[in-house]
């Protein structure tokens, strides 16, 4: 997990609410679990969050939501947190930082007792309502999500050629291979989360609940957003998201691509994060799944 360059705690969190948002400042503020790389979280009260950027990175994200969710969030059938405060740079620290709404529910990461099939469906309506074309002002992502695999081709072979089971090595690098010659989008260029992963996704008895973490919104090939389809779904389930999300087989096979280097990258950056180490794990087990079975690996 990439180390926070500003020491952040529960005091400098009370303070920023103090002095930008007193109508919150006598609510409890207590520190709650953090799952991802960019952001300290705080509860305050029952219904808000504080994130605080813990790197310049996820600062430079949190202006992203602030501008765009609004428009987004009220066409989603799942509960999104779009801000409801943005906190701006000060004398105790130098970035912007947010206040949003806290969704009930476990992440999908962790969750038990899921209704995989009806998740899959409820992803497709996600999906279905996210993308559509985005104005041409819409964020463009700083490393590449939503545009073409080949910028990603050095370091997943070098991770592939370094995977710890050298009889999966060629499974993955064939699915890279068929990632990186189908395709590519010609579409316009669609409205995207950019991080659909289930550490960013809620379940509330077995069903999706909510979609959390919007930093990486962008615009673009519609690939990236199939992560969860290895990272999460079994194998029959993501043959429903699949066919309910009408994707067509490059798609399907640039996002399988999407999933085999993200899996990658959190495996790489998560000997402390055991959560984002699982989905890592999970995605590779999804992605050589596909590969064993060719009547299940979309345009085989």
């Amino acid at each position: 997990m990439p180390a926070a360059e500003i020491a952040i705690d529960a005091r400098l969190a009370k303070g920023l609410i103090a002095a930008q948002f007193p109508q919150w400042s006598d609510l409890p503020l207590r520190a709650a679990p953090t799952i991802g790389w960019d952001n300290a979280l705080f509860r305050l009260g029952t219904d808000l969050v504080v994130r605080i950027p813990r790197r310049q990175l996820g600062a430079d994200l949190v202006q992203i939501e602030h501008r765009w969710l609004g428009q987004i969030v009220p066409r989603l059938p799942l509960r999104a947190p779009a801000p409801v405060g943005l906190g701006k740079p000060c004398s105790g620290f130098p970035w912007h930082w947010s206040v949003c709404p806290w969704l009930p529910g476990q992440m999908a990461a962790v969750a038990r007792r899921v209704r995989w099939d009806e998740v899959a469906n409820q992803l497709a309506g996600l999906l279905h309502a996210l993308h559509v074309e985005a104005p041409t002002e819409a964020p463009v992502h700083p490393f590449g999500r939503g545009r073409s695999l080949a910028a990603r081709d050095a370091p997943v072979r070098r991770l592939i050629a370094q995977w710890p089971a050298p009889s999966q090595r060629s499974a993955l690098a064939a699915a890279w291979d068929r990632a990186t010659t189908a395709p590519e989008w010609t579409g316009p260029a669609l409205w995207l989360h950019g991080d659909l992963h289930p550490a960013n996704l809620l379940v509330s008895h077995g069903r999706l609940s909510g979609v959390l973490d919007f930093g990486d919104l962008c615009s673009g090939d519609p690939a990236i957003d199939l992560l969860s389809a290895w990272m999460l779904l079994p194998r029959t389930s993501r043959e429903i998201l699949h066919e309910a999300s009408s994707t067509d087989d490059a798609t399907w096979e640039r996002g399988r691509g999407w999933a085999l280097a993200l899996s990658l990258a959190m495996l790489e950056r998560s000997s402390n994060n055991q959560v984002i180490g699982a989905v890592g794990h999970r995605g590779i087990h999804g992605v050589i799944e596909d590969l064993s079975d060719p009547s299940l690996s979309g345009s085989a």
